[in-house]
């Protein structure tokens, strides 16, 4: 994914993936939803969930940058973050 992807674009992706490989409903993937209590997300699939996102930037984000996300739009935030440091 270049540099240019748009955080709609971003979330468009990440609902994807949750619905795709967490069997999450959409309705209930929102920029608000938290992911540990409102999706269900353990630690496991937030492992999981990195790896997908460093298939979507080509990188890899540090757990550490993702130990701060709490909600979808978060996730957002740090991936388009990271698209911004090429």
């Amino acid at each position: 994914m270049s540099s240019t992807k748009s955080k709609e674009e971003i979330f468009d992706w990440v609902r994807r993936v949750l619905q795709e490989q967490f069997e999450i409903p959409a309705e209930r993937i929102t920029s608000e939803a938290l992911l540990y209590q409102d999706l269900d997300i353990d630690s496991i699939d937030a492992v999981d969930l990195l790896i997908k996102l460093k298939q979507l930037t080509g990188k890899p984000i540090s757990p550490e940058a993702f130990k701060q996300v709490r909600t979808i739009g978060d996730v957002v935030d740090t991936v388009h973050a990271h698209l911004q440091e090429e």
